[in-house]
């Protein structure tokens, strides 16, 4: 073996792994790739593609039923299809896998895939039991673990004997229930819950303490009150003490009392996939089942590295790209970190919800001097033409330099305007340096404009594109 160009073991196939292996190969490395089940991963087969295809359906059933612009357009109700809309769904899921996975992973040289599943021998070899039978013994120089998570499930009494949805049951229902109770108030389940609402659920969502919780309180509080307009009830400081299901129904027990649904959804987060490849055996340290790396991702183990959802890393395919594109690099002679410092989130709700770099809470706690501003969206030209006014855009700033530290919105289009601060934080930019920037007229990203303008004057006295 050359230091650039080592045979490497890669457990998963989806975005940790497809990135690593591919970018490996660039730099002559041989690769043998090892899946246990669909080919793809969480976010192609079950996560990122399905779940926004069924959130964008519930979207345009939603403006059929109701819109800003019902006094002059007329509203009709629509029939919900969910055969057809399913189909439609999984045939793009399987149209993208053969695209992005299956037909890449095929007719790569470079890369050898084994079916089957995987346990650590030592610290340069493995064991695969291979889906066909029989078992394969992989030796390599490195290894990548990219192997994912899956929805964590909490020991609520009796929930285990029941037929409870998970996100990735969930979004292959065969049909739409007329009543769901979804227990979890995080990215997953309020995606879900108002998607399930809009397609003609009755939802009730069980939060343990409030939206989104990680997030800046006033991000849940507009989350909470877009829920509310549309009849989804939101039951907080509450959690589930019994499920049963009793004639085809859920009873959940809760401090608020007893709800009833027909379906119930668990999306209380997700839970790395690491217990069954024997590391603790071999010396990799894991803490609460995610493996701990260095700024290299680069396990305990010398050789041995890790990346995405199955490591402490924030659950975003783009992230665990990322991570398994620099794990590939440094495996094979490179010296490269993942910078997390200015990573966009969002949250596919409506309207979205996009946040980067620092809340104001998070930088005073870093010793920053901060500087807030939050500006409703009546004062960004876009909202008011989309008589969509509901939500707001805030900038966390050092209070000295003005030096653009974080921003949350909750928008329409959040998640398309957020990368514009993105750059902005990498660049260094101040809030006055972002004023002064040229920004499209009648876009909702000119709504980042206007907020930094709100540090030095009241833009409500500007002119309509006022610089």
């Amino acid at each position: 073996m050359s230091e650039k160009s080592p045979h490497i073991a890669i457990i998963g196939s989806g975005g940790t792994a497809m990135a690593a292996a591919l970018k490996a190969t660039e730099r002559g490395a041989s690769i043998t790739l090892i899946e246990r089940g669909t080919i793809g991963g969480t976010c192609v087969n079950s996560g990122c593609v399905p779940s926004k295809i069924l959130i964008r359906a519930a979207y345009i059933a939603h403006l059929r039923n109701e819109s800003p612009f019902d006094a002059g357009l007329s509203a009709r109700s629509p029939k919900i299809d969910r055969t057809a809309l399913l189909a439609q769904q999984q045939g793009r899921v399987e149209e993208l896998r053969n695209a992005k996975y299956e037909d890449i992973l095929r007719d790569h040289p470079g890369i050898t895939v084994l079916n089957g599943e995987v346990r650590f021998i030592d610290a340069n070899s493995l064991s695969v039991r291979l889906n066909d039978g029989g078992e394969q013994t992989v030796h390599f120089d490195r290894a990548l673990i990219g192997t994912g998570a899956r929805p964590a499930i909490p020991p609520v009494p009796g929930l285990a004997d029941t037929p409870y949805l998970t996100s990735t049951s969930a979004l292959v229902l065969d049909e739409i229930p007329r009543r769901m109770i979804v227990i979890g108030a995080s990215v997953v389940a309020v995606e879900l819950a108002q998607a399930f609402a809009r397609l003609g659920s009755q939802v009730t969502v069980l939060a343990r303490s409030r939206l989104l919780s990680r997030e800046d309180p006033a991000v849940g509080e507009a989350v909470e009150a877009a829920f509310r307009r549309e009849g989804i009830e939101v039951i907080k400081q509450t959690e589930a003490s019994r499920v049963d299901y009793l004639d085809n129904e859920f009873v959940v027990a809760t401090g608020a009392g007893i709800l009833r649904a027909d379906q119930l959804l668990v999306a209380t987060g997700r839970t790395p996939n690491t217990d069954s490849l024997n590391l603790e055996t071999i010396g990799v340290e894991t803490r609460g089942g995610s493996i701990v790396t260095d700024d290299h991702m680069q396990t305990t183990v010398p050789g041995i590295y890790a990346a995405g959802d199955c490591t402490d890393q924030p659950q975003f395919v783009y992230v665990a790209a990322a991570g398994g594109s620099r794990a590939a690099v440094n495996m094979t002679g490179g010296d490269v970190t993942l910078d997390l410092s200015a990573m966009p989130a969002v949250v596919f709700t409506d309207p979205q919800v996009a946040t980067v770099g620092l809340t104001a809470a998070d930088a005073t706690n870093e010793g920053f001097n901060v500087d807030t501003r939050s500006l409703d969206l009546e004062n960004v030209p876009r909202a008011l033409v989309n008589f969509e006014t509901n939500g707001f855009i805030k900038m966390v700033a050092e209070q000295d330099s003005g030096r653009l530290l974080g921003v949350q919105a909750v928008t329409g289009e959040a998640g398309e305007l957020i990368q514009t601060a993105v750059m902005a934080i990498r660049a260094g930019m101040s809030v006055q340096d972002i004023g002064d920037e040229l920004f499209p007229y009648l876009t909702m990203v000119e709504g980042l404009k206007l907020c930094a303008q709100t540090f030095s004057k009241d833009v409500s006295k500007l002119s309509c594109c006022a610089a």
